[in-house]
């Protein structure tokens, strides 16, 4: 069975969506950002990033990883192109080429968008450090995705989804980085193409059964 080690509130939400997609059986083991407590290596700590125990699965110290069948993986956007491969399906790829786009637009999404649209968050995360300095930050992140979000907006021009005719784990894995943005509902605005397509995206059962999940979950 399919082991998804982290916490909804975390980038394990993509492996849980992901799961719930293609209706897969999993054992969830919570596992906490060490960040997020005061003495992580505390005998009493929750399971977390900087467990001994949690490091013996997954040596880099992040969530998530899976296993599965004895693979361990530890990066969320390759652990749900492998899951899309594995099982088939609609949300994998049909052929050789739409692989290849797949491949291409989840490590763009990784490497050109994730990095600003990640910094919305930890800013309003860290809103106790100062309004001020939060602000700017954020302004500094939108600035950056504009270009990225015109990307994806010509990409989405006369078509539903990134890849093919139908929803993919393409879309999967970038709408959950792109949803780290959502709160800057302006830049959403000036490009409706990728504001329809998350809207889709977001619509669609297994999301909203992650997103019940990880509400329920301890902030």
């Amino acid at each position: 069975m399919l082991t998804i080690y982290g916490v909804y509130r975390s980038r394990a939400s993509r492996n849980y969506w992901m799961a719930g997609e293609l209706g897969l059986p999993f054992r969830s083991v919570p596992v906490i950002q060490a960040r997020r407590l005061i003495d992580p290596l505390s005998e009493t700590a929750p399971l977390n990033t900087q467990s001994p125990a949690y490091l013996a699965i997954n040596p880099r110290g992040t969530i998530p990883a899976i296993e599965d069948d004895g693979l361990v993986l530890g990066e969320s956007l390759a652990n749900n192109l492998y899951l899309a491969r594995k099982h088939g399906g609609p949300l994998a790829a049909a052929n050789a080429t739409e692989d290849a786009e797949i491949v291409d637009w989840t490590l763009w999404a990784a490497s050109e968008v994730e990095p600003h649209a990640v910094k919305i968050v930890l800013a309003h995360d860290a809103e106790p450090k100062g309004p001020a300095r939060g602000r700017a930050i954020v302004e500094a992140a939108t600035h950056a995705l504009e270009t990225r979000f015109g990307v994806l907006e010509t990409r989405l021009a006369g078509r539903a989804y990134v890849v093919g005719d139908r929803f993919t784990v393409a879309d999967l894995n970038l709408a959950e980085v792109f949803r780290y943005a959502q709160s800057q509902t302006a830049l959403f605005d000036r490009h409706p193409g990728v504001r329809d397509w998350i809207e889709r995206c977001q619509s669609r059962a297994a999301f909203r059964d992650m997103m019940s999940a990880r509400e329920n979950e301890p902030a």
